[in-house]
């Protein structure tokens, strides 16, 4: 008997596959939801006179070889559906846990490039909620990324997502903030969400492409072709994009001078408290740090980084002060950072062998706050650097673009962020928004 083999993405596929021996995709209109994993069918010919025949002038070892061939295809494409099957059952149907479904990570810079897969993922931190990473590039059915799926339950857009892990799991993240001030935090995420992300966006994916082309986790021996497809294509979407959204119908020197606007205001409010809201987290902080991480390690050269590194540095000491109270396997170059002062001051209690991004006395622990279960793991670096911690002193950075590692995770952390390897053309929805 021969065996013919073929794969299906969906169980319709399957059947019709099985009664009629051809593909029927159930793109008329059906609502059936496409598997990632896809169904490998291997099915018998049911008219196999006519290829016997044409066999039979053929020596009897050459139809031996035909038939185990076919019947080991058979196989090895049922045990593979098989291991495939186990293997997701396993990843994604795990009772109580939290499967956040967000881009690949970039080879540099920072964890992701959307500052929405960036903004959940750090939330989850700072509420201290373990979760699995799974980097399938798989929207959600809405058409959004990142989303999360808890007990069979599948949700999307950054908010909903907060507004479900709040009411099934009880974490308030806001519950230190009096009504007023959880109306101006709302107010500063709106700004960041619906403003300033799209001049951070046109800075990223128009003017400065070839930049962020280089960090597109792409491999293979066409990788370079790949990335350049890739960026080019997510370019186009954010320019129509940003047309629709009516910010993309200005100049670019008017779409800066947007960005500058926003990321004063944010250095105003900031001040030189810890955290925007006071001396303790709250929701606004993984959104405003998701959106400038940016600007601070993945556009170097740039107006943004310009600014956050030059006269609104205390924004690029409140994201240095999140990324390694949250992200310690994020890993910084210690001897590409220098603090240069202008200003000596013979008080001893004042110097301090650190980078300067932020005191001694910035502890991981917020006083009054429940214990962090991540263990921090910080490698002091051979080099150090001498910074100032006075208010009078003036400060200029200087840096290279810092380094993401992505294999680290569990070795920094007590909770498991689970890992898989991202289909080569995850990049493509970069700019599909929350």
């Amino acid at each position: 008997m021969y065996w013919r083999v073929g794969f299906a993405w969906t169980r319709s596929c399957v059947v019709d596959l099985g009664r009629n021996q051809s593909f029927s995709f159930g793109l008329g209109g059906s609502d059936e939801q496409l598997s990632f994993y896809g169904y490998i069918v291997a099915y018998p010919l049911q008219d196999y006179g006519g290829i016997m025949s044409a066999l039979g002038s053929d020596s009897w070892w050459r139809k031996t070889l035909y038939l185990a061939g076919g019947a080991l295809l058979a196989t090895a494409a049922y045990l593979l559906h098989e291991l495939l099957a186990i293997r997701k059952e396993q990843e994604l149907n795990s009772k109580d846990a939290i499967i956040l479904h967000q881009f690949s990570r970039p080879k540099s810079g920072v964890p992701s490039l959307s500052p929405f897969c960036l903004k959940i993922e750090t939330y989850l931190r700072m509420v201290d909620l373990p979760y699995q990473n799974y980097f399938d590039g798989k929207l959600s059915p809405q058409g959004k990324m990142p989303w999360i799926e808890y007990n069979q339950e599948q949700v999307s857009g950054t908010e909903f997502i907060i507004d479900f892990l709040e009411e099934k799991l009880g974490v308030r993240l806001n519950k230190n903030l009096s009504s007023q001030e959880k109306a101006v935090s709302r107010a500063v995420t709106k700004m960041v969400e619906e403003h300033f992300y799209w001049t951070i966006a046109y800075c990223q994916w128009v003017d400065n492409l070839e930049e962020t082309q280089k960090m597109l986790a792409v491999s293979g021996p066409l990788s370079d072709l790949l990335k350049w497809i890739l960026s080019h294509l997510t370019g186009g979407i954010v320019k129509r994009e940003m047309y629709g959204h009516g910010i993309g119908r200005f100049t670019k020197e008017e779409v800066y001078t947007l960005m500058e606007k926003d990321m004063r205001t944010l250095a105003t409010l900031l001040g030189d408290k810890k955290y925007l809201m006071g001396p303790k987290l709250s929701m606004v902080d993984a959104t405003v740090f998701s959106h400038l991480a940016p600007a601070m390690w993945t556009l170097p050269g740039t107006r943004p980084e310009q600014l956050i590194k030059g006269e609104l540095i205390n924004l690029a000491m409140y994201c240095e002060r999140i990324r390694r109270r949250f992200w310690p396997e994020w890993f910084v170059d210690l001897e590409d950072f220098c603090y240069d002062d202008t200003t000596e001051d013979d008080d001893s209690l004042s110097k301090l062998q650190d980078l300067g991004l932020y005191s001694r006395t910035d502890t991981f622990q917020d006083e009054a706050s429940p214990p962090h279960t991540h263990t921090h793991t910080h490698t002091q670096s051979p080099q150090t650097v001498t910074a100032q911690a006075t208010h009078s002193t003036t400060r200029t950075w200087t840096r290279s673009a810092p380094r993401w590692s992505s294999s680290s995770v569990d070795r920094h952390m007590t909770h498991t962020h689970n890992t898989h390897t991202p289909p080569p053309y995850s990049a493509l929805y970069l700019l599909r928004r929350e």
